[in-house]
């Protein structure tokens, strides 16, 4: 594990970030005693990360519908509308 001071972190980050990206552990000193340890993020599994099917949740949502353009510009002007007061 590399070690680094205060001041390190302010004058050298940089490279700090650097150690960390290689997958080492930086402990932060203050004074010469440990105040911090900074390690790299686990990366999220693709377990963790879900995916949404944004096509489906729009099928689900409005079916096969398609809106007219006069249609979408009303919606357009309700929105702005509600934006201004």
């Amino acid at each position: 594990m590399k070690t680094a001071t205060v001041a390190d972190l302010r004058n050298r980050f940089p490279e700090v970030v650097a150690w960390i990206g290689q997958g080492e552990e930086v402990e932060i000193l203050r004074r010469g005693k440990p105040v911090a340890r900074l390690v790299s993020p686990a990366p999220a599994s693709p377990a963790q990360v879900p995916k949404v099917d944004f096509a489906a949740r729009n099928r689900k949502i409005w079916g096969g519908r398609r809106f007219t353009r006069d249609e979408v510009e009303a919606m357009r002007a309700f929105e702005i509308e509600g934006e201004e007061g």
